[in-house]
């Protein structure tokens, strides 16, 4: 990974990372399928913006947009109804260290379809050192709850990291000549029109939000964790390939975690500690020459 690909990286890490948190804060006023709306409402106008100042080159084959439709429903809308649906039940920190699968569904679902993506030996251990140190912050959240509804919340989490994985894989191997602006746009929108369409059917009565932080939270999510978020991206996936992009989950628990920290004043453990620094090691051993 070069310079760019490490700040964009870590950029990516950042604003994902902090929208576990914001997702908490707006599901307190709005239910799932809403904040999905509004989120990806901002989302697409600001991709829009973006796609009328750089005027990147637009796909003229039909079979193309299809592909874009699909990821739009399954690498967006899917697992942002997913995981916005399972902060209902369980926290934000756990959502975003049980997210931090996705480089392992994304490393076995690759070996199968991309022939660049054949890891070696010394990367893999750096995916597992990664996810001891989510397990090491899963620790940090974990409780005896044994709800049903705690327990779908939770499946619900991993069923989205699937989604992210396998869609992933299918944007490197599928949409490589496509420019990354067109393909962050089109997922959002396609993923947009989808949202605002299924709201008669799945919350009803509808209901805009009135609170302040609520319309702080969306703008946060469609903003930044959508809009500049799948920027960052679709650039990443082209440039240093799945599995090392969605190693970005691992730096979301610690942003998430570090967040809950400081504004919900929850304590700081020895697990968040020793956490970050397994994830960033892992991290680190993955994409060392």
């Amino acid at each position: 990974m070069k310079l760019k690909d490490w700040v964009t990286f870590i950029a990516l890490g950042l604003v994902w990372g902090s929208s576990y948190y914001w997702i908490k804060v707006a599901v307190h006023e709005l239910g799932p399928y809403t904040l999905v709306a509004f989120r990806l409402l901002f989302g697409t106008l600001g991709l829009l913006v973006v796609l009328f100042w750089h005027r990147p080159a637009l796909p003229r084959d039909r079979r193309t947009w299809l592909i874009l439709a699909l990821i739009g429903i399954i690498h967006t809308w899917v697992p942002f109804v997913l995981i916005s649906w399972s902060e209902q039940y369980i926290d934000s920190g756990m959502a975003s260290i049980l997210n931090s699968t996705v480089p392992l569904f994304t490393l076995v679902i690759a070996r199968f379809f991309l022939q660049d993506e054949r890891l070696e030996r010394g990367q893999i251990v750096g995916l597992l050192i990664g996810f001891a140190g989510v397990i090491v912050l899963m620790s940090h959240d974990v409780g005896y709850k044994l709800e049903l509804t705690y327990l779908l919340g939770k499946a619900a989490v991993l069923v989205a990291a699937v989604a992210y994985a396998g869609s992933s894989v299918f944007i490197r191997k599928m949409l490589r000549p496509v420019s990354p602006i067109v393909q962050a746009a089109a997922s959002v929108a396609v993923a947009n029109g989808l949202a605002w369409t299924a709201i008669p059917w799945t919350e009803t009565p509808f209901r805009v939000p009135v609170l302040s932080e609520t319309w702080l939270a969306l703008a946060w999510l469609g903003l930044l964790g959508s809009c500049v978020a799948y920027l960052l991206y679709f650039y990443l996936i082209h440039a240093v390939g799945p599995t090392r992009t969605t190693m970005v989950t691992y730096v979301m628990p610690v942003v998430g975690i570090a967040l809950g920290v400081y504004f919900m004043q929850e304590l700081l453990s020895w697990s968040i500690a020793v956490g970050a620094v397994l994830t960033g090691l892992g991290v680190y051993v993955v994409n060392r020459r």
